[in-house]
């Protein structure tokens, strides 16, 4: 049975059943006698050991078993929750993410059996009472003395009616001296889903042996055609009592009986009233348990490996896994999107008769079916792009977790207050935000937020407050993150450039605050006296500036020594399609982002001025430098010197600058292509897009030119 097909669903399940524990967990430490939080985490660890098991991931199975376990206890009243307690559980969630990562690169849960959480969770339940404690133990060796009683009670005969298949791997197994065991598995009679248990059987059996044939056939159990009892022979290295107590283990299991294969008509009776001369012939298999058992013909062929240990090796060197990415969609989209597309097989057909007919008629309804496609094709667009569209809460609701560990490490009490969790973004952007958020948050709570000492000192409340605020602004998303600290000391990142070398003292001194500022976006800059694990090493704000802008967003900050810091980034909405303005310079059409532009103007050429070398004008009292596109793109420009020049002003958070074009095209809906690696270090150009006339026009990023 394949569970590989599964994958992306139980990856996908987990995640979202540990961020719901994470949640749990952090307000059952607010509220530690919350009943309805108490049976919450109860039933995520419960949904999470059971998904583990069916998928036969035994070590992520066991430690939720564990942590529910402690959650049952807790639940009937018989412990109390405490801040050790709270601790362990975290160190839990821990854990099983990190079963869930390995298993999304390699499909294997890995060979950590975390047994020091284990033990902790155990201890816990030590705490119970003493009485409790002492009739688990004494319950504990019963069902041991089963299992060790259970070889002994012979398994009910079965008639086997070997394949040449089963044949062919009894025969494998016997040449590689392995140990043939029969072995019978009784089904609970309460057991809803049987193929589910008997997989579970199949996989617990795989860590130890292999099965080589099985009564009725595994095509049969797994579709569920069987009573209560299945019959399985087993080729392993070792001992039968092992298998047999993980078989058991497997729950609504009620037995597992089994011994030493005897041969293919296995029936007692059978071999009670057969001739004396087979009789004779019965001790010899315990020699040789394939050669009359299996009716194997005289010569065998030696196989130097086994099938089923190539098998086994086959899986564990097997490749990195496919994990494909999914959005969950509410059904309305779906039935939306298919009623458009049936509007779209009506419009095209609707055109395919117009252009079959010559009738003037059928001419004059062409244009009206043109309109009726671009309409349907404008809110097929519309609803792809909701269908994409995900809240950002599956990002953001993993920090109040990380802000609650930053406080305990450093000591330094911290509140983080959010809003906008359900504002939506494109899938690919949800995607990347994550590593920029959290080190942006980080750098808050580091950085930012002073000791209590000193926040009190300043008559500042003791406990720090971050802040990560997110809503939609016209076509784009804000997120914000802002915190009530000591803010940017600019001084000292000024005087921290000057030390490093990257500005002259003139140059520092001359430079404007923000452009100060802006160094901490610098790679390995950083104003921080020794390096830690949260800080210090010049990389956060290096990776939040890179990611953004690979996202077509900016970021920008402001902040006020001793009263905070505030980062805003600015996304778009979706990746996909985008509004631009279309433009020609040098004979060639670009696109830029109608979201980067603010106005576009006619400007003569006696009103551009040069300041320290550089070209700028002056618009409506604004300064703002100019950039020729022409020359940057290294083309020439087609537009008469001394004619006004159109100029793309485009802006950049407070930041301003003007692209000097040929001619203005229009505004249109572009599809954005990826460029690949074939032009990667070009960074002025973010993609590119297909016209209508099947040309290529490359789009420019004006906030990479800024």
């Amino acid at each position: 049975m394949d569970v590989s097909q599964y994958l992306d669903i139980f990856l996908d399940e987990s995640k979202e059943h540990l961020q719901n524990l994470n949640t749990s967990v952090l307000n059952l430490e607010q509220d530690p006698e919350n009943p309805d939080t108490i049976s919450e985490i109860f039933r995520a660890a419960h949904t999470l050991k059971g998904m583990a098991g069916t998928m036969g991931y035994k070590r992520m199975q066991n430690l939720t078993h564990d942590m529910e376990n402690v959650f049952s206890e807790v639940r009937d009243g018989k412990l109390k929750v405490n801040a050790g307690m709270i601790d362990v559980l975290f160190r839990c969630l821990d854990a099983i993410e990190e079963y869930v990562s390995v298993i999304s690169e390699t499909s294997d849960e890995g060979d950590n059996d975390n047994e020091p959480i284990i033990k902790e969770l155990n201890d816990i339940l030590a705490g119970k009472a003493a009485s409790g404690e002492e009739t688990k133990a004494a319950a504990e060796p019963a069902p041991a003395e089963a299992e060790a009683a259970a070889p002994a009670a012979a398994a009910p005969a079965v008639a086997w009616d070997l394949t040449e298949e089963e044949q062919k791997a009894l025969e494998d197994a016997m040449m590689a001296n392995k140990k043939l065991y029969s072995v019978t598995v009784t089904v609970q009679e309460s057991c809803l889903l049987k193929a589910a248990r008997a997989f579970l059987v199949f996989k617990a059996i795989e860590e130890r042996g292999e099965i080589v044939a099985a009564n009725p056939s595994t095509q049969d159990i797994e579709d569920e055609k069987f009573d209560l009892e299945f019959s399985l022979i087993i080729a392993s290295e070792g001992e039968l009592d092992p298998i047999l107590k993980d078989i058991k283990a497997v729950s609504e299991i009620a037995d597992a009986r089994g011994g030493v294969f005897e041969g293919e008509s296995a029936p007692e009776a059978e071999a009670a009233s057969a001739p004396a001369e087979e009789k004779k012939e019965a001790p010899e298999p315990a020699k040789d348990p394939g050669t009359s058992v299996a009716k194997v013909k005289n010569e065998v062929v030696k196989k130097p490996e086994p099938e089923a240990s190539g098998a086994k090796t086959e899986k564990k060197a097997g490749s990195k896994p496919a994990v494909n990415r999914t959005v969950r969609v509410d059904i309305e989209k779906l039935d939306s999107l298919m009623n458009l597309v049936s509007e779209l097989i009506i419009a095209k057909n609707s055109l395919v008769s117009s252009a079959t007919s010559d009738t003037t008629e059928s001419s004059s309804n062409l244009h009206e079916q043109i309109e009726y496609l671009e309409s349907v094709t404008t809110n097929l667009h519309e609803s792809v792009m909701k269908v994409r569209m995900v809240p950002i809460e599956s990002v953001v609701s993993k920090f109040p977790r990380m802000i609650r560990d930053i406080s305990k490490q450093l000591n330094k009490p911290m509140e983080l207050y959010m809003s906008g969790e359900e504002t939506e973004l494109d899938r690919t952007v949800v995607d990347e935000i994550g590593d920029p958020l959290m080190h942006m948050l980080r750098n808050s709570a580091d950085h930012g937020l002073e000791m209590p000492e000193e926040r009190i000192a300043r008559g500042k409340p003791e406990t720090g407050s971050i802040f990560l605020d997110a809503y939609q602004d016209g076509n784009n998303v804000v997120i914000e993150v802002r915190d009530d600290g000591n803010g940017i000391d600019v001084e000292r990142v000024r005087q921290k450039a000057i030390e490093r070398g990257v500005m002259t003292e003139e140059q520092a001194y001359a430079a404007e605050d923000s452009d100060i500022i802006n160094l901490l976006f610098m790679p390995s800059f950083s104003t921080a006296k020794q390096v830690s694990d949260l800080s210090g090493r010049g990389v956060g704000l290096d990776v939040v500036k890179s990611k953004i802008e690979a996202l077509s967003g900016e970021v920008d900050v402001k902040t006020k020594l001793g009263e905070g810091t505030t980062f805003t980034i600015r996304l778009p909405l979706t990746l996909a399609i985008i509004q631009a303005l279309m433009v020609v310079v040098g004979g060639e059409k670009y696109a830029i982002a109608l979201s980067g532009i603010q106005t576009i103007e006619n400007i003569s050429p006696k009103d551009v001025k040069t300041v320290e070398s550089k070209e700028v004008i002056n618009l409506r009292g604004t300064v703002i430098p100019i950039l020729r596109l022409d020359e940057i793109l290294g083309c020439k420009s087609q537009r008469d010197p001394d004619s006004d020049m159109i100029v793309v002003i485009a802006k950049k958070g407070d930041k301003l600058a003007g692209l000097v074009v040929d001619h203005l095209i229009g505004q249109q809906e572009i599809v954005i292509k990826s460029m690949g690696k074939y032009i990667n270090k070009c960074k002025f150009i973010s993609g590119a897009t297909i016209l209508g006339d099947g040309e290529v026009a490359l789009i420019i990023d004006s906030n990479a030119l800024i």
